[in-house]
């Protein structure tokens, strides 16, 4: 049987996880912290904008049992804020033990507290990954979806110092980029002013430290947007050093806006708490993730590795990418897409056999070939792209991949000749 390892337990990872699994490998997944889905742990937002049509489009490839177990556990669905629509809100809370169960349903091996440090080369091909206690993981096939966040000396050198947020590289140590550890040249995105990485968009709120009818309204209607008053705004430039540029709207810089994850999730990448609790219903606001929302948040995009459309890294014959390490990608969703592809392609490449590369008549693979193509450029590689909004998102538009329609989304994807392609074994 096939053995693929995946580095990394993000939403690119469990994506990975789940189609490798799915397309007939052996899996091991590997996550340095002590849970899976990284920041999906404090994320929460799907379906909205763009990310509705690729959401269905993976589900009627095959690969919609990540999608499937996410709806499951919505506290929210079909909700509006400015700029979205018919978004839903995942419950932070219940979401890991949810993905870990589906994982366990398709027998992939799931190891926390397992940090790869290193790796085994030869002749352009990953033998096997070290982790911290020395162990050597060997699998025939390698899929990277580390993230490109960390470790906390970037948020310090690039940023406003370590933000204390979920990826806690104190304590389980900072992520390792294992296409770099093999030799490949990585790029980095920049900010729109050519300064380093991106900063994360949004900060969490502890729900009870606001005021009661605000969380009664939280509860109800999964959204609160609360006017700032002028002299307490930031102003808009802070928008412009976030990685979520979809929600680099005046609305963000003018109102508090606010979802219900089970978190009050702040959508602003940090927020000065002296100013915050100086409008009405904030008074007693705490930040929960990150610790040091008053002031910073985490750095990204500064690992990006070069690869095809297959999403098969550059100079090296057996390792895949995913999520953000496969360019300046934005979400969850398209963390789950392409860590499916990555995950399906990986299994196809173990046993020889041609890999898939989504036809651009899709929402899913024009954004992998579009991602591609802008992150060798250094105009491309100071944007960011996602199915929900900013550049990306008007494209989808422009070229009319858009759609709510499901009878459209299923006819599209019947024509390319992708129904159900990732439920088949390899």
């Amino acid at each position: 049987m096939v053995r693929i390892v995946v580095i990394g337990g993000g939403w690119a990872g469990t994506g990975s996880a789940v189609a490798a699994a799915q397309a007939g490998a052996k899996v091991t997944l590997l996550e340095r912290t002590d849970m899976l889905l990284g920041t999906g742990l404090v994320g929460g937002i799907m379906r909205n904008n763009g990310r509705f049509t690729a959401t269905e489009e993976a589900v009627c490839m095959g690969a919609g049992e990540v999608f499937q177990v996410i709806d499951r556990t919505c506290r929210h669905k079909n909700i509006e804020f400015p700029g979205h629509k018919h978004a839903s809100l995942y419950d932070v809370a219940r979401i890991e033990p949810a993905i870990k169960g589906l994982l366990k349903e398709k027998g992939v091996e799931v190891r926390t507290k397992s940090r790869v440090k290193d790796v085994k080369t030869e002749n352009n091909i990953i033998t096997g990954v070290i982790l911290e206690n020395e162990e050597v993981v060997n699998g025939d096939v390698f899929i990277e979806t580390t993230g490109s966040a960390g470790p906390m000396g970037n948020c310090v050198k690039y940023g406003n110092g370590c933000a204390m947020c979920v990826l806690r590289c104190p304590t389980f140590g900072g992520r390792v980029s294992i296409a770099a550890k093999a030799g490949i040249k990585e790029s980095v995105a920049k900010k729109s002013d050519g300064s380093i990485g991106a900063m994360s968009g949004s900060c969490k709120l502890f729900k009870e430290s606001l005021a009661p009818e605000m969380v009664e309204r939280l509860d109800k209607y999964g959204v609160v947007i609360v006017p700032i008053p002028e002299a307490l705004r930031k102003g808009e430039g802070i928008l412009a050093k976030k990685a979520c540029q979809q929600y680099a709207l005046a609305e963000f810089a003018e109102n508090i806006i606010l979802l219900d994850t089970g978190h009050a999730k702040l959508m602003a990448p940090f927020y000065p708490l002296d100013l915050l609790r100086q409008i009405p219903g904030f008074e007693y606001a705490r930040y929960e993730d990150p610790y040091s929302g008053g002031m910073a948040n985490s750095i990204r995009y500064l690992a990006l590795s070069p690869r095809d459309n297959s999403l098969r890294v550059e100079g090296l014959d057996n390792l895949f990418c995913a999520g953000e390490k496969a360019g300046p990608l934005v979400g969850h969703t398209e963390a789950i897409v392409t860590g499916s592809l990555a995950g399906h392609n990986a299994v196809r490449r173990a046993l020889g056999r041609e890999t898939l590369v989504i036809p651009s008549d899709l929402a899913i693979g024009d954004a992998i070939a579009y991602v591609g193509d802008q992150m060798r450029t250094e105009e491309g590689l100071s944007k960011k792209y996602t199915f929900s909004g900013s550049v990306y998102f008007q494209r989808m538009k422009e070229k009319g991949l858009y759609s709510t329609n499901l009878d459209v989304i299923r006819a599209r994807v019947n024509r390319t000749g992708m129904t159900d392609i990732f439920k088949k074994n390899c």
